[in-house]
């Protein structure tokens, strides 16, 4: 298994276009597995995120380091160290109702910027998981977004 260290290197090598590529393969085999192929990076969770097309109106299923914080799932968009923000982050501030698939339980979510100390607290927790996220963050003239997706009332699997 490779180390946190080791992903962040490889992911920051593939570029913007071979993140897209591997998200591609990854989505088919998280599904077809129940997340127990593709389901991690290092001992950093995936869970899969479906967002609708703030242009296209389309939904787009991302695969998406989580960290679970209470019934909350907490994403970071660092874009593995991309200076654009990932499609997923511009499509959940267009619409923050959105899906998301941890194994094979599905669940809508609604989606919150997290801001001030609850931003800090979630940040250390999240890069506590996945150690990638302070060095991506390094090479970007943005700060990330730190997202908060709370269970939509009523609405789940």
């Amino acid at each position: 298994m490779p180390s946190d260290h080791f992903w962040a290197r490889f992911s920051n090598s593939l570029g913007a276009r071979g993140l897209r590529w591997a998200g591609k393969l990854n989505v088919p085999l998280y599904r077809l597995s129940g997340g127990r192929i593709m389901g991690s990076v290092g001992k950093a969770p995936l869970l899969l995120l479906t967002t609708v097309g703030r242009k296209s109106g389309q939904r787009r299923t991302s695969p998406v380091v989580y960290l679970a914080h209470g019934p909350d799932l907490v994403l970071i968009d660092t874009n593995a160290g991309n200076e654009r923000l990932p499609a997923w982050s511009l499509n959940l501030r267009a619409n923050p109702e959105v899906e998301v698939e941890v194994g094979r339980r599905r669940q809508r979510v609604r989606a919150r910027v997290a801001t001030g100390p609850e931003r800090e607290a979630l940040w250390r927790a999240h890069n506590f998981q996945y150690a990638g996220f302070d060095e991506y963050a390094a090479k970007l003239r943005r700060e990330p977004s730190v997202w908060v997706l709370e269970p939509a009332a009523g609405r789940g699997d």
